[in-house]
């Protein structure tokens, strides 16, 4: 990691009021670092760590991305009641997970409508609208 993408991700943090500790610089570098939007999974973006050498439990990676979300830095998208995946891009947005790959993708919202939604039960209210849609390659 260069000097200017820790720096991207000491600042990340700071813009959302999160205290730099050592791990969670090292874990927001690879997330932000590079300016890129990614979609992670706790695990990915463990191995990822370590593949830099860096010293960090699965479980801190976990507590890390808690925050991350607390704070509105990530936000989650559950393909699965058992698999999340973090998107630094925070903007409402669909997807595409790619069964064959297990990949979340970005989905172009230009193409999206969703022209009516049913009405929030009583003493509710609609907090947001989360689009997946799952692909899998087609058989030859």
């Amino acid at each position: 990691m260069t000097d200017a993408q820790q720096r991207t991700g000491t600042e990340w943090l700071a813009r959302a009021g999160l205290r730099p500790t050592r791990q969670r610089v090292t874990l927001a570098t690879l997330l932000v670092g590079d300016g890129q939007d990614r979609h992670v999974t706790a695990e990915s973006l463990f191995e990822a760590a370590k593949g830099q050498g860096e010293a960090v439990s699965l479980a801190t990676v976990y507590n890390t991305l808690r925050a991350f979300c607390d704070a509105g830095l990530l936000q989650e998208v559950t393909v699965d009641g058992s698999k999340s995946y973090f998107d630094t891009n925070t903007h409402d947005h669909p997807h595409f997970f790619w069964e064959d790959e297990d990949r979340l993708s970005d989905a172009p919202s230009e193409e999206l409508v969703i022209a009516r939604l049913p009405d929030a039960p009583e003493g509710a209210e609609i907090a947001s609208v989360d689009v997946v849609i799952r692909l899998r390659r087609k058989s030859r």
